[in-house]
């Protein structure tokens, strides 16, 4: 049995132990690791994974031109809960088993889009850099307390930020595409349509996943509807915001400020929305805590391990 292993966190350190990774140790032949530090695309990714029976998965781009060149591999554990990088399809269609692991990094993305919005109401990098440079400026920001936020996704991660929130008695608005209306009801959260939501909220948190139906879903005429001054966060998937537009929603005030946590191309090289003070951006670091870490190895590693040996595993994901 042999398994290629690409997520940079799962990688073997000198005098580190991983619990998951040594679960591997015992359980394959042999392990592959990812040699260049982030994630495997074309080429590089046929190369690793020949001879391959299980695959645990970093955010490398698994496209059907790859699976085909892969005939022993059976099995892709997805090391996070997006699988937007897997062409299922063609998994589906070679009979290779893909796994995710939904809700384990929930607190730690939630946390971090609350944090950017904290962040950017008081220009809090801003400020840092001017006063590390020995200024001493006045910056007026804006409290959050009783503000209208906007969650689009109220998934694992949506209902993170909301508590969050509910602790600066904010009013906390939602869409979702399949909302639970009964939870949001319990846990005072206003139901709305997109429109609505876009129109009215302070803040906006972006948690939903990317497809056709999301791609460039907050765009130039989305960003015309929304308030003046709007902050707006993206903790989820790049392809959602179009970035274009956001660099003129940022020129013309319309957005007060905009944390990016993802991008459409990664790493995002000499971005032009890098050049303004109020947009914060971090190296899709969401789900980079101690905590989230291990929890995502322990279950991408049981998901492999039970797909592997012909077991049951409740985190398969489709094509449909």
């Amino acid at each position: 049995m042999k398994i290629l292993v690409t997520p940079t966190s799962m990688q073997p350190q000198e005098g580190k132990v991983n619990p998951a990774l040594e679960k591997l140790r015992e359980f394959a032949d042999e392990l592959v690791f990812n040699p260049t530090g982030k994630p495997l695309t074309g080429e590089m990714l046929i190369q690793q994974l020949q001879g391959c029976d299980g695959y645990l998965a970093g955010l490398d781009s698994i496209s059907a031109d790859v699976l085909e060149h892969c005939p022993n591999l059976k099995a892709i554990s997805r090391y996070g809960v997006g699988y937007d990088r897997v062409d299922l399809a063609a998994a589906e269609k070679q009979g290779i088993v893909v796994t995710n692991t939904p809700g384990v990094n929930a607190e730690a993305v939630g946390e971090l889009a609350f944090g950017m919005m904290m962040s950017l109401s008081r220009s809090l990098t801003m400020l840092d850099a001017s006063t590390k440079r020995n200024g001493w400026i006045r910056c007026t920001g804006k409290e959050l307390y009783g503000k209208k936020i906007g969650i689009v996704g109220l998934g694992a991660i949506g209902k993170v930020v909301a508590r969050c929130a509910g602790g600066f008695a904010m009013e906390v608005l939602a869409y979702d595409p399949y909302m639970n209306e009964s939870y949001a009801a319990e846990h005072g959260i206003k139901s709305v349509s997109f429109e609505e939501l876009i129109a009215q909220c302070d803040y906006i948190s972006m948690h939903l996943p990317l497809n056709d139906q999301t791609y460039h879903m907050i765009n130039k005429e989305t960003f015309s509807k929304m308030k003046d001054g709007v902050i707006l966060i993206n903790a989820s998937r790049g392809g959602i915001v179009d970035e274009a537009a956001a660099k003129e929603a940022v020129e013309s005030g319309k957005l007060g400020g905009l944390g990016l946590d993802a991008f459409e191309t990664e790493p995002p090289k000499d971005s032009p929305l890098f050049a303004y003070d109020n947009v914060l951006a971090t190296p899709h670091t969401g789900a980079h805590t101690k905590e989230a870490t291990e929890n995502m190895a322990t279950l991408a590693t049981e998901n492999l391990i039970q797909v592997l040996r012909g077991e049951e595993c409740r985190y398969t994901v489709t094509a449909h």
